[in-house]
């Protein structure tokens, strides 16, 4: 095992021709940013000041509204799952012999496109990745067939908490905005299969849900993700509306594994916009015009991600203690940033949508395309292989227009809404609103500091 392991890192990590991402594509606005830099700002900062005036009950009461709908099993769930890992296997085996173009070949398209980008938005309206995950049907058909436990037969530390998927979480941002040729079908093919693998031992080990909770980090992600989303699921399988974020309002304290795990996600999509602006890399003598290629940035590229995470966290857990001093407030600190870093999930899907917007626009067209041809034969089973993809969706006067106006809006309303979510969980650690208040004052400002730095990196120059 040892030695296919040392193997493995060696073949990731040998010389290759670099590939740039599928989704890497670079605009430069020449809009009025000015405005709506001020304008965003404004309007974090007005939300803060409407809800420190309004009475704690008014608040509750809006987030507790629900609108029933009807009930949903989930006994086909094992099935969906199985067909779900099917197509995973068909992808896998078109990375490894497929087309090497990552625009015509279905796996690269597939997973940083339509999961990543895609599925991650449609989780911000439905659950559907505990559906569609490839891991539940395998480990149940394993587990019946082998006459399993459920729990597994070992036990995970309880002190572990989630710090597998926060290592994993890191890696596959790494591997997705570091890594020289993260587009390579036969890399990306070797990377998902080996890790599709080592999850299902450590389920049929550790149990699925134990290890769902602390190493799965997609499984994490997107349930982090669907506890933003306006449909709600109930115990009994009952479908019901909220408004979007309340599911949060309902969460427990994270431990600091949890807490990690979140701003490691918002930290790693900042990342991924900053690394690419004019900016950035003059830091590093490197002239944008004449970009080197990935290659010549792994150094750069890895501190910086590591450099995103550990400044957001320092900003944010300073921010908390400014607040609970403030508020004079006898909770302990682990409780208020356990329970406030929850407002970050709307600004992470808020950056998601900003961000990934332009390549599920473009990309997604490629990904319908290639998926009626996913072997490169000539076969066109969806009747979309020969479709024309319109890349002017995205080019052009207007279209950056409506598009920047769609990002911009998406950041504002984000970060309005983690105000709206971090007042919640203010008035939860401090009954008197004068003291929750004063309590969300840092928070505040980090929140509009963070608004200003998203639309700056969505109007200056970048790299594609």
């Amino acid at each position: 095992m040892p030695f296919a392991l040392w193997f493995s890192a060696l073949w990731l990590v040998s010389p290759t021709s670099a590939f740039a991402h599928a989704s890497d594509r670079g605009h430069v606005l020449l809009l009025p940013t000015g405005y709506y830099l001020v304008g965003g700002a404004f309007a974090v900062a007005a939300s803060f000041l409407v809800l420190a005036l309004l009475p704690p009950d008014t608040l509750d009461r809006f987030w507790r509204r629900r609108l029933p709908l009807f009930a949903f099993g989930d006994s086909v769930r094992a099935a969906i799952s199985l067909i779900s890992f099917a197509g995973f296997a068909i992808l896998l085996a078109a990375g490894f012999i497929g087309s090497r173009d990552p625009l015509s070949n279905p796996l690269p398209l597939v997973v940083w496109t339509l999961l990543w980008a895609g599925l991650t938005l449609l989780q911000g309206v439905f659950d559907l990745w505990s559906w569609l995950n490839p891991w539940y049907g395998p480990w149940r058909l394993l587990s019946r067939l082998t006459g399993g436990s459920d729990d597994g037969v070992r036990q995970l530390p309880q002190w572990l908490g989630c710090w597998p998927a926060v290592m994993l979480f890191f890696a596959f941002a790494w591997f997705e905005l570091v890594y020289p040729a993260p587009d390579d079908p036969a890399r990306l093919a070797f990377a998902a299969g080996l890790y599709w693998l080592f999850t299902l031992v450590a389920m049929l080990v550790f149990g699925y849900d134990r290890w769902g909770r602390s190493g799965e980090f997609l499984g994490i992600f997107f349930s982090v993700v669907a506890r933003f989303a306006p449909i709600e699921r109930g115990d009994k399988g009952r479908l019901a509306l909220c408004w979007p974020g309340a599911k949060l309002l309902r969460a427990q304290q994270l431990p600091a594994s949890g807490i990690a795990f979140l701003l490691l996600a918002l930290s790693s999509v900042s990342f991924d916009g900053l690394s690419k602006t004019f900016s950035w890399l003059g830091l590093f003598g490197i002239n944008p015009l004449e970009f080197p290629g990935r290659t010549a940035v792994i150094g750069s590229g890895t501190l910086g991600l590591v450099m995103t995470f550990v400044l957001l966290a320092a900003v944010f857990l300073l921010a908390v203690v400014l607040g609970q001093r403030l508020a004079r407030g006898g909770q302990p600190f682990a409780q208020a940033a356990g329970m406030l870093v929850w407002s970050i999930v709307p600004i992470a899907l808020a950056y998601h949508v900003a961000h990934y917007l332009t390549a599920l626009l473009v990309d997604g067209q490629y990904a319908l395309a290639s998926l009626s041809d996913p072997f490169a034969l000539g076969w066109n089973l969806f009747g979309t292989a020969d479709m024309q993809v319109e890349a002017g969706i995205v080019a052009g006067a207007a279209s950056a227009w409506w598009l920047w106006n769609v990002q911009a809006g998406a950041i504002i309303l984000g970060h309005v809404l983690a105000v709206l979510v971090a007042h919640g969980f203010a008035w939860r650690l401090h009954p008197q609103p004068a003291r929750a208040a004063l309590s969300q004052f840092p928070l505040t400002v980090l929140m509009i500091a963070y608004t200003i730095f998203g639309l700056w990196l969505l109007a200056t120059p970048t790299v594609g």
